[in-house]
């Protein structure tokens, strides 16, 4: 038997390594236009609200996408799912780029953005539920800290410090094609890494009834299980602020206070650079002081005072770039702090993991739809500060929700010891 510290490097199961690095290279592509297309779509002649809305129907296919993804890639296998999700990026970010920004057609842009929605949840998601289908329960929440962190280097970092530099010189439209090659990348690199991967494929060979079955569970268990829908809340809170952020803070930063394009992504990027470090600090830190105690303290709390801190201070010190950062810093520290809920949910319903990790898709995807639509709906009437100021009243209606939640905690196995005693968290 090998021992812990060759199976696991801080967390990290490195069996799973080019997997993981294949979720940051994907996610690189994925996030090239994430912080500069809201801004692209209005230079072309549309209005605010039509940018965001653009998002609001891309988070809507994302959070189907989501959703679903856990039980159809239980059902498939998470291998083949990555692959249809990969694929399904390709063909329909190239038709978005020709056909819908090419032509400047607006019904083409919500139609082929929307679907491409559908695509990257169903990619790093399935990989999700690899890593609760083949690690220890014990164990998932340091590894899908590393999910995060790899996640964070690719939509974050890469995703958004690259773009700033070959914007440029390739411009926008150059910049928004270049991510074909990375999602590319990535996405070959985690078929050829993770097919030998042996995964459950008990549900493979199942009668279509019994598979429909198995999806409805996905929706029925947020009625049936109270914490599964506490929990389900918590984390559409928990990314209000990444995704919405994305598309409001460029025309605070960019319009008003007069940073350039490159400046508004190196600070978006720094946000992100720091989440790479805090999520897998995050991930091993809650299986000591607990899950839904750092959610609580850190993670609601925490990101109350950074959404308000990253609309206030650039507003009060104006252009300057370096006190820009203090709360781009701030956000990625305690957005890192939610880590721990994507191992409460199959902790909540250890008998039907698929369905349960489709409920915490199903929350992330709808956090990518609810952080735009609420951008779209409260912008006309209350500006840049009645959206961020809705986001802080959510986070800490979310820390209330972390009094009610009950989550039978595992304790961290400890080398040689057969059984973990798991304790009921408060």
């Amino acid at each position: 038997m090998q021992s812990q510290s060759k199976e696991y490097w801080f967390g990290l199961p490195t069996k799973l390594l080019w997997g993981f690095i294949a979720i940051a290279i994907f996610m690189s592509g994925d996030g090239f236009e994430m912080a500069f297309l809201s801004r692209h779509i209005t230079d072309m002649g549309f209005s605010p609200a039509q940018s965001a809305m653009v998002f609001t129907v891309y988070g809507l296919a994302a959070a189907l996408a989501a959703w679903a993804s856990g039980v159809v890639a239980e059902i498939i296998t998470p291998q083949r799912a990555m692959l249809i999700g990969f694929v399904l990026w390709i063909v329909m970010h190239a038709l978005f780029m020709a056909l819908g920004l090419g032509m400047r057609n607006y019904p083409l842009m919500l139609l082929f953005y929307g679907i491409r929605g559908l695509a990257y949840p169903l990619f790093i998601y399935s990989f999700m539920l690899l890593l609760v289908q083949v690690l220890p329960r014990e164990r998932l929440a340091a590894a899908t800290g590393w999910f995060w962190a790899m996640y964070s280097v690719g939509i974050g970092v890469v995703g958004s410090y690259l773009p700033s530099l070959i914007i440029p010189g390739m411009g926008e439209t150059g910049t928004l094609w270049f991510a074909i090659a990375w999602v590319a990348c990535g996405g070959i690199l985690a078929f050829f890494s993770l097919r030998n991967v042996e995964v459950d494929r008990s549900r493979m060979n199942l009668p279509l009834r019994d598979k429909m079955t198995e999806l409805s569970r996905a929706v029925t268990i947020l009625f049936v299980n109270r914490d599964v829908f506490y929990a389900c809340l918590i984390r559409i809170i928990n990314t209000l602020s990444l995704f919405g952020f994305a598309v409001i803070m460029p025309l605070l930063f960019v319009d008003r206070l007069g940073f350039s394009i490159s400046e508004w992504l190196q600070i978006w990027a720094v946000f992100f650079f720091v989440t790479i470090f805090t999520n897998i600090f995050w991930g091993i830190t809650g299986e000591v002081i607990g899950w839904i105690r750092q959610v609580r303290w850190f993670g609601c709390l925490g990101m109350a005072v950074s959404s308000l801190a990253f609309y206030y201070v650039p507003l009060w010190f104006g252009h300057n770039y370096w006190m820009a950062m203090v709360p781009a810093v701030m956000l990625g520290i305690f957005v890192a702090a939610f880590v721990p809920m994507t191992a409460v949910f199959p902790t909540l319903e250890p008998n039907h993991k698929g369905a349960a990790v489709s409920i915490y898709n199903l929350s992330a995807g709808l956090s990518n739809f609810v952080a735009p639509a609420i951008a779209s709906a409260l912008l006309p009437f209350f500006d840049i500060v009645g959206v961020v100021w809705a986001y802080t009243g959510l986070y800490l209606f979310a820390g209330v929700l972390t009094f009610i939640i009950r989550v039978p905690q595992p304790k961290r196995v400890r080398q040689r010891t057969p059984t973990a005693e798991p304790t009921r968290q408060e």
